[in-house]
């Protein structure tokens, strides 16, 4: 029923909670004998919602882009600034295996399928997970300027896929940005925001939860991070959201998402 429901929103539009608002409206005029053409043809033209609803879309876009441009700015600031390198003796324990790369950059669908669910929500649900997404990566912003770290990548052979995958991904992502590891903190979200939905299915939750585990070991099984980076994304992910949740938190954020929601669609509009 869980992915029947994303593929009917995908090919039709309409996503499960408008079909069953109809649903229930139909079988409520029906038990009052109200069949008027009126109330049947406001309900045709009412817009079934598409992947998600019209407030979410710019929530979803500035997530992405905030965390872009604290990640890329941070680097362009703090790039030559001298880096600490917290490595300990526990993680050089932990031994460099190529192949988990998968997961290290397979997470990225995983995101953006949990973030689209958690954008699903009501409105109200909404604003208090994206407001303490958002302070999240000031919180990363913060750390990456005033705190920037290091860490020693191994020198591998140019042999086998996953040493290839692997310089790719050396060469494209210099070893800076570590604390708090965003790719743990952006995984934990997915799994936190979901955690308490009834409406998905229990082995998606658990899914969700093995998946983020599996990123954050990932991020140590590529020397990509080191344990102190793992351990601050998921504390960070689990503060923020709790912060998200307080009532003059998530308000802000909603008078914010309003006023850019009415101008934007306004403008569409004309």
């Amino acid at each position: 029923m869980f992915f029947e429901d994303i593929l009917r929103t995908l090919v039709t539009g309409e996503s499960p909670c408008y079909t069953d608002r109809v649903k229930k409206y139909r079988a409520r005029s029906v038990d009052q004998g109200d069949f008027s053409v009126e109330r049947i043809m406001s309900e045709k033209k009412t817009k079934p919602a598409a992947l998600m609803p019209r407030y979410s879309y710019f929530a979803v876009i500035f997530a992405f882009l905030f965390n872009t441009l604290v990640y890329t700015g941070s680097r362009w600031i703090a790039g030559k600034w001298p880096h600490h390198n917290i490595e300990t003796a526990a993680d050089r324990m932990i031994p460099f295996f190529a192949p988990s790369a998968a997961v290290y950059l397979g997470c990225y669908l995983f995101w953006a399928v949990n973030y689209i669910l958690i954008a699903r929500q009501e409105k109200e649900e909404v604003c208090r997970f994206f407001a303490g997404d958002f302070i999240s990566r000031v919180v990363c912003f913060v750390f990456f300027l005033a705190f920037p770290t290091t860490n020693v990548r191994p020198e591998l052979p140019p042999d086998g896929f996953w040493n290839q995958v692997m310089l790719w991904v050396y060469s494209v992502d210099a070893a800076d940005n570590l604390f708090p590891s965003i790719h743990c903190l952006v995984s934990w979200f997915c799994y936190i925001g979901i955690r308490d939905r009834e409406e998905i299915p229990v082995w998606y939750r658990r899914f969700s939860f093995v998946m983020a585990l599996l990123v954050c070991v990932s991020t140590l099984t590529t020397k990509q991070h080191v344990l102190v980076d793992v351990a601050g994304g998921i504390l960070l992910a689990e503060l923020c959201f709790r912060i998200g949740k307080r009532p003059e938190v998530s308000g802000a954020y909603r008078k914010i998402l309003d006023k850019v929601n009415d101008r934007m669609y306004r403008y569409v509009r004309k």
